[in-house]
């Protein structure tokens, strides 16, 4: 009977310590994240540190273009990603039959006119000349951005289609030169103004406090990062901490002091 008894507490010893090992693997679930080189994923680097502090356990896996991450999201190889703005998101789905979502905004990227030469767009004289990105997106946000700041006036509804040839008022006489993007820092000794978008101002190492006269909206859409992860996934709880921590004051500090108002928490 002693013996019986012995193997009887063993097997409740081992039941228990099985179920410890279920439950802490489940505590200690790794979260599987995707961000692009850079900015994004410094800010996902912060936080994982702050995530660990509360139990949640973080894996930054870092890529160097733009459609891997939303690959790897939608085959189930990432959890969560960080690095684009919701239009992106949505031709992505658009382009290849997913149903990837936001789950909340993460950070702000904003594009901007900058200049070496005026601190106003009041200043901003008649004939200047004027850089835009070269790229369809890109030129088409930067005409956009120049009618937000009342420089020129649009025909109703291109969006960022817009090209130049979409300019329909123009009473500064405002000179058009198109730039490919990533030269666009370099031109500013050369023409008036550029937009600029804020990826090639942190490489050139611009200050958008003194060099941007004028940025765009905070609610701009391509401006706007967002969190995504999967439709079937968007309830899932742990999901939804990381973003809570993304968007608390401890990041929001971090990304203050990191970069220094270039990129911006978006909330």
């Amino acid at each position: 009977m002693k013996e019986i008894k012995k193997v009887s507490q063993w097997l409740l010893g081992a039941i228990f310590l099985l179920g410890l090992t279920a439950c802490g693997q489940e505590d200690n679930a790794v979260l599987k994240v995707g961000a692009t080189v850079g900015p994004h994923a410094q800010v996902v680097e912060a936080v994982a540190i702050e995530a660990a502090k509360q139990g949640l356990n973080i894996e930054l896996v870092e890529f160097s273009d733009f459609i891997s991450p939303n690959s790897a999201l939608a085959d189930g190889s990432l959890d969560i990603n960080s690095y684009q703005h919701l239009p992106f998101l949505n031709n992505y789905n658009a382009n290849n039959g997913s149903h990837l979502v936001s789950m909340g905004q993460s950070i702000l990227m904003r594009m901007g006119i900058y200049s070496n030469k005026f601190s106003a767009i009041s200043e901003l004289p008649d004939n200047a000349l004027v850089a835009i990105p070269n790229d369809p997106t890109n030129g088409g946000r930067g005409l956009l951005l120049l009618a937000d700041a009342n420089l020129i006036t649009l025909k109703a509804g291109v969006g960022y289609k817009a090209t130049i040839n979409d300019i329909i008022d123009n009473p500064k006489n405002l000179e058009f030169i198109e730039i490919e993007a990533a030269q666009l820092p370099r031109s500013l000794d050369d023409v008036d103004v550029a937009t600029i978008t804020m990826n090639y101002v942190m490489s050139a190492g611009l200050d958008p406090n003194k060099q941007g006269i004028y940025l765009e909206p905070k609610d701009a859409p391509l401006a706007v990062m967002v969190i995504a992860t999967r439709e079937e996934d968007k309830d899932n709880e742990n999901y939804k901490k990381f973003v809570e921590i993304y968007q608390s004051q401890a990041i929001r500090d971090f990304i203050d002091n990191t970069f220094k108002g270039t990129i911006e928490p978006a909330l």
